[in-house]
């Protein structure tokens, strides 16, 4: 039989895998793959800069449990993507990063756009790859895959030499052009031969690339001992309260159980993360609102999933009198600033199921801690919407977010992409349903917001997909709207225009008193929405605001990208935030 080349056989790779979308960013370097995938049948979707690929793969990963796939041209095409790859190991999101390399006889010659990616990516990802065989090019990449999902997910890198990618036919002429005339030194003749013998090694075999049946990631298991231990201190408990965070969500075929185990098992739920809209919005066990309160009174606190990091103030949130149970896939972040009552290295969601069948419907907790924190709650709703109602110099920001919220449809995606702005939409704009939710995470970073719709839209097209920008993270992926465009990617974007970053600016302010490069223009970005071929719209009346909104969804269901331009004020909801 006729060898296949390189890219044709990452393509097979990435498609028994189950990768129906590849994000991406042209390269010579990378040709190959591009061109493989789109004959095997995988959507080849390329973006202006290619940590937009990378953030759009870690969407993926993160809605489908799916590793997401991008590919990079080398030398700058890596170093751009790497914000990307680090947000998506701190996020946890299982991802593989294709990137070309210059030759392999060209290695550490000078050669354009050569650097040494794997001393790059190596402290980024869990484990960065150099094929150098066209028969590698299988096996390392179903390793990738299995790597990207098992234990703690997270991103891998594989790098792909030029020489490994095109046609065996290709290389061997363009080695050839570099062949001695008739009047050959011997030192020619040497080099002749280390040419030929160079090829004949990297092309041996190249036929036995036959891609093999995914295997299941290796996760530790939680055992019956693990699951009791818990049992015997929640019986115990009077005030409990359950975090649950991304980790429990990595499987999307199993999130109805275990929104069903957490309703038998009965504890008062915070959801942070991917895990956010695990219960819907109406859940008599979920909480939203001062979270800070609950797990300082809390006599005991359950973490599925979630570490003791900033979020939760290092640990310091949670009372030293309290019983702490942790649940995590990380060793490392089961323990991290906090060692737990009762420590278990597991998944999450398998954990909470398990414990829901050990103890049927418990309903841990007495009915007064749960009657608080449910007052709690409606006090706080009631004081969100008394600061929405202030009148401020352009639109509340408050009032917009909320009329998002109002605007979305049961089936929506919202990706929040911002500072003070995505921050306050994370208290109003409510995701439904499971896995509709998405944010940078730990890692806070800007621009994921085009990327990471780009990702939603990939993997479902028919859904509602909103992105919430502040005016400040905007810029970073504007110009994705001309990819929306092409690839015909109706999404909804709303910009909180305040001219300003502001959650920097409240901080620097108060602190120094002066607010340098913090102030911007009140850019028109529906005009540049427009420029790239979306539609573009504005507002800065509060009359006008779910006009506008049912507008910017009915030119997305006619198939037009769409950004709202929403010019708002200030107010006090988001005092004493500091981006720090």
């Amino acid at each position: 039989m006729t060898a296949e080349h390189g890219g044709s056989l990452v393509a097979r790779v990435l498609a028994s895998r189950g990768v129906d979308s590849l994000f991406t960013l042209c390269g010579g370097h990378i040709s190959p793959i591009l061109v493989g995938a789109k004959q095997h049948g995988i959507r080849v979707i390329d973006v202006r800069h290619e940590a937009t690929a990378v953030f759009a793969a870690d969407a993926v990963g993160r809605l489908t449990g799916t590793p997401g796939a991008a590919a990079v041209t080398a030398g700058p095409g890596a170093t751009n993507a790497v914000t990307a790859i680090k947000n998506a190991q701190l996020a946890q999101s299982p991802v593989v990063i294709l990137a070309g390399a210059t030759a392999t006889i060209l290695k550490g010659r000078g050669a354009l756009q050569d650097i040494d990616h794997l001393a790059l990516a190596r402290p980024h990802v869990k484990r960065a790859f150099s094929v150098r065989r066209v028969k590698d090019v299988v096996p390392v990449l179903e390793e990738a895959f299995l790597l990207a999902q098992g234990g703690v997910p997270g991103p891998v890198f594989v790098e792909f030499p030029v020489d490994v990618l095109y046609p065996e036919d290709v290389v061997r002429d363009l080695y050839e052009n570099a062949k001695p005339g008739s009047t050959a030194t011997f030192a020619d003749r040497i080099r002749r031969a280390y040419l030929r013998r160079h090829l004949d090694h990297l092309f041996k075999h190249a036929d036995l690339n036959e891609p093999s049946p995914p295997e299941e990631p290796l996760v530790a298991p939680v055992t019956e001992g693990d699951v009791h231990r818990a049992i015997g201190r929640l019986s115990q408990a009077e005030r409990p309260v359950l975090l649950v965070g991304s980790q429990a969500v990595l499987h999307p075929n199993e999130i109805t159980s275990l929104a069903t185990a957490l309703g038998r098992v009965g504890l008062p739920v915070y959801l942070s993360g991917m895990a956010r809209g695990l219960l819907g919005r109406d859940n008599p066990l979920l909480f939203r609102h001062r979270r800070r309160e609950a797990l300082r009174e809390a006599d005991l606190v359950l973490l599925a999933g979630v570490p003791c990091d900033f979020r939760l103030d290092y640990g310091r949130q949670i009372s030293r009198a309290a019983v702490l149970l942790s649940v995590n896939r990380s060793r490392r972040d089961l323990v991290l600033n906090r060692k737990p009552t009762v420590s278990l290295v597991g998944d999450p969601a398998e954990f909470l199921c398990r414990l829901a069948d050990m103890v049927g419907a418990a309903g841990y907790g007495d009915a007064a801690w749960l009657a608080r924190l449910r007052a709690r709650e409606k006090e706080r709703d009631g004081e969100i919407d008394r600061l929405a109602e202030i009148e401020t110099e352009f639109l509340n920001p408050l009032a917009v977010c909320q009329a998002i919220d109002r605007a979305m449809a049961d089936d929506s995606v919202i990706v929040l992409d911002g500072g003070d702005f995505a921050a306050t939409a994370s208290y109003t704009a409510l995701p439904r349903r499971p896995l509709s939710a998405l944010d940078p995470g730990p890692f806070g970073t800007l621009g994921v917001g085009a990327g990471f719709a780009l990702g939603a839209k990939a993997c479902r097209p028919q859904a509602e997909v909103w992105i919430v920008y502040g005016d400040g993270s905007a810029a970073f992926s504007l110009a994705e709207f001309d990819t929306f465009v092409r690839h015909g990617m109706p999404v909804i974007a709303v910009v909180g225009n305040d001219a300003a970053w502001t959650q920097i600016a409240r901080g620097q302010v108060e602190v120094f008193g002066d607010d340098v490069a913090t102030s911007l223009r009140r850019t028109a970005y529906d005009v540049v929405a427009e420029g790239y071929g979306g539609k573009g719209l504005s507002v800065d009346c509060a009359a006008e605001l779910d006009n506008v909104l049912r507008t910017a969804k009915e030119l997305a269901r006619g198939g037009a990208p769409v950004l709202v331009n929403a010019s708002i004020g200030q107010t006090a909801f988001r005092e004493g935030s500091l981006a720090l």
